[in-house]
């Protein structure tokens, strides 16, 4: 059974008091007082009885606490007196999560929802580093590229609408125009792609009292002013997961899916079967000369941008339409650099 949080700061105030040695050792009702003043109430007898043995003997926890009772003298003690929960080991894979979490954490500091939280993590942060260099000459085993989201600032904004299915009203500033314009729009879904987050949703005309009825996909790094309002919509009509099927990326064109052929290098080819560039993929063929996947998938900028980051590496085999854009971009890449 998981553990809880309340549980967690039971075991740290059975750790504080058992090796406080300032105050005579502890019988199980000076335990119970300490922790319950602690907590700011009481903790039932049979509670305490339980957490002193999970610290004892819980594999889940890994304390392997060393607490015995003096049954003369009815009080609990460490027989090490240098433990402390606080000193247990962490091994290397438990390291490697922590590292990973806290560069999630990291990512997202400017959340609203985890900046009351910047001080505890930068110092967990600062600590783990710390540790790493001591026992890691080069500072640990894993780098995180930590991107600097821009637009987070609207996140809470943004799923407290969606949540309440509330009208918001967007000054958004493509990276078209000179000016921002305003928009009054649904809020159906976040979503995030390559660094970036994005909002999808109806928008509205005439001041959100009329529908527009078209779904528009808002940049939160381009959005320079939201607004709640009171107008409210009746249900979410959006399906992320139908809507984005057929696609990579966040741009969903008005278009039928098309079967698409590549034909990879070999060497190339271990890297896309081990991360495929869609769900859809299939490998058709696998040998010393290629790797052939086909794909279903609506042809958007994003996918073309993708086609062009594998170079030489990849040839277009199908649809015809695809192979020949690819041709003319690859035919004006040479002329620049000719």
């Amino acid at each position: 059974m998981p553990v809880n949080k309340d549980a967690f700061a039971r075991y740290r105030w059975i750790d504080e008091r058992l090796r406080n040695k300032q105050l005579p050792k502890p019988t199980l009702e000076d335990l119970i007082e300490y922790v319950s003043g602690k907590m700011n109430g009481r903790i039932p007898k049979r509670t305490l009885q339980y957490d002193l043995h999970s610290m004892r003997y819980s594999e889940e926890l890994n304390y392997k606490a060393p607490i015995a009772y003096h049954a003369a003298g009815k009080y609990y003690y460490y027989t090490d007196e240098n433990y402390s929960i606080s000193n247990m080991p962490v091994d290397e894979y438990d390291l490697q999560g922590l590292e990973i979490a806290i560069g999630i954490l990291e990512q997202f500091s400017n959340l609203p929802m985890i900046r009351q939280f910047e001080d505890a993590i930068f110092r967990l942060a600062s600590a783990l580093k710390i540790g790493r260099a001591s026992t890691d000459g080069n500072g640990g085993l894993i780098r995180l590229d930590t991107p600097q989201y821009q637009g987070l600032e609207w996140v809470q904004t943004i799923a407290g609408a969606m949540k309440q299915k509330a009208l918001l009203r967007i000054a958004y500033q493509s990276f078209e125009s000179d000016a921002p314009k305003d928009y009054w729009v649904e809020p159906y879904h976040l979503r995030e792609y390559r660094n970036r987050f994005y909002l999808i949703g109806k928008s509205r005309g005439d001041k959100g009292k009329s529908y527009r009825g078209d779904l528009r996909t808002f940049g939160l790094d381009r959005i320079r002013d939201i607004w709640e309002t009171d107008m409210h919509f009746e249900e979410k009509d959006f399906d992320e997961h139908s809507y984005f099927k057929h696609a990579v990326g966040i741009t969903v064109l008005d278009e039928q899916p098309q079967k698409i052929a590549l034909s990879f290098t070999p060497q190339q080819g271990k890297y896309i079967k081990s991360e495929p560039i869609h769900p859809s993929q299939k490998i058709i063929k696998d040998d010393e000369k290629e790797c052939r996947v086909a794909l279903e998938l609506i042809i958007n900028h994003e996918l073309f941008m993708i086609l062009l980051s594998y170079g030489a590496t990849v040839e277009v085999l199908k649809p015809a339409s695809l192979r020949e854009r690819i041709k003319a971009e690859a035919a004006a890449m040479q002329k620049r650099y000719g």
